[in-house]
């Protein structure tokens, strides 16, 4: 049997404040300190050994596996970061306050803006000091692949051919992977996986910090997938993400 675990990073400052994230560099909370130690102490405690780590090039994901690999006596094994694992990009709508948006243009507009498949929100200028090509983290990388703003079916796309040159292949080789992330990014890891069509994928809601368990046989065949935690709790995360784009 092999074993992947997906992780959404803990909360972030932008989740508590209920503000647009994407590429936009958050740090954690004190809530999302504790919820990537308590991800750790799960994972330890259900047996998990991994081989291998993977994140992306923003803080909060980084942040949260070195909590995790941490509480598992883990830091020593190879992490491998990509910006194919980066966040959704979300355009002009980075740092705007979610309610505040739904107020103005409409819950089922801003429900568009953040879940629907092809729809992309509104991009960023490319002289605009947020734009990634202006990001020296992002320097190596051909700046017509850098985003200005995405659907998830765009955010999928980057995904998966880096799943299958890269992710699947250290999954086949270590047996146990995690991959720390983003909402959007796993939610394309997830789609792929699981056979989910383009009109329910944006009704799957990953909740901060829960680790998410796939489970396969040695044809790489999924067998099994779970969160790891309470389902009750679990359910009420997920009501709780769905509901980020609400006005009040």
């Amino acid at each position: 049997m092999k074993r992947l675990v997906l992780v959404r990073h803990g909360q972030s400052a932008w989740n508590k404040s209920n503000q647009f994230t994407g590429w936009t560099d958050v740090d954690l909370t004190e809530q999302g300190v504790e919820e990537a130690h308590e991800a750790g102490r799960q994972l330890r405690k259900a047996g998990f050994r991994f081989g291998k780590a993977y994140t992306s090039y923003l803080k909060r994901a980084i942040k949260t596996l070195n909590i995790i690999l941490d509480e598992m006596d883990l830091d020593w094994i190879p992490v491998e970061k990509s910006w194919r694992l980066n966040e959704k990009h979300y355009g002009m709508l980075q740092g705007l306050d979610k309610s505040e948006t739904a107020a103005k243009y409409g819950e089922e507009q801003v429900h568009i803006w953040r879940r629907s498949y092809d729809v992309p929100p509104a991009p960023l200028d490319p002289t605009d000091e947020r734009a990634p090509q202006h990001d020296p983290r992002y320097a190596s990388v051909n700046p017509d692949e850098l985003p200005l703003t995405e659907s998830l079916k765009e955010t999928v796309q980057r995904i998966l051919p880096y799943w299958e040159s890269n992710i699947r292949p250290d999954l086949e080789k270590y047996g146990e992977i995690i991959v720390t992330a983003h909402g959007n990014s796993l939610r394309g890891i997830v789609k792929h996986l699981k056979g989910i069509s383009d009109e329910e994928i944006p009704s799957l809601n990953l909740p901060t910090g829960i680790p998410y368990v796939f489970e396969f046989d040695d044809k790489m065949q999924l067998q099994h997938d779970y969160f790891l935690g309470d389902p009750e709790q679990i359910a009420k995360l997920q009501a709780a993400v769905a509901n980020q784009g609400k006005s009040k």
